[in-house]
């Protein structure tokens, strides 16, 4: 029973984010919209992370699963993409460099503040 209300709390928000992609005129997916609500809701503690945890748990070591059908399509497709595969790679490789690296400095400057609120707190 317990893992019947995870699941149903988890499809709400699928739900309500799906309504919200058609409602709201931005090219935003409803998964995207499902987890921020989801993450809002964590926030807020309207949802508290053990109403969830099990279900999310079971659902994320399912998520290598999940990447099997893309994989074999990109490697029957090879062919259609062969000729873009290094301008590909190159962006990828690039964003991705990119994107650790704002990460990274976005974090050292979250633990910076946090550091010198302890700090202040601690005087």
């Amino acid at each position: 029973m317990k893992h019947l209300s995870q699941i149903t709390i988890i499809a709400a928000l699928s739900l309500a984010g799906e309504l919200l992609s058609y409602l709201i005129p931005l090219p935003i997916p409803g998964s995207i919209y499902g987890l921020i609500l989801m993450l809002i809701l964590l926030i807020l503690k309207v949802i508290r992370l053990p109403q969830v945890k099990a279900v999310s748990d079971w659902l994320l070591s399912l998520m290598p699963v999940m990447f099997v059908g893309p994989t074999v399509a990109l490697i029957v497709t090879f062919d259609e993409y062969k000729s873009f595969l290094l301008p590909l790679l190159i962006v990828a490789t690039v964003t991705t460099v990119i994107v650790m690296a704002v990460s990274g400095c976005t974090a050292q400057v979250l633990i910076t503040r946090s550091e010198r609120k302890e700090d202040r707190d601690a005087e």
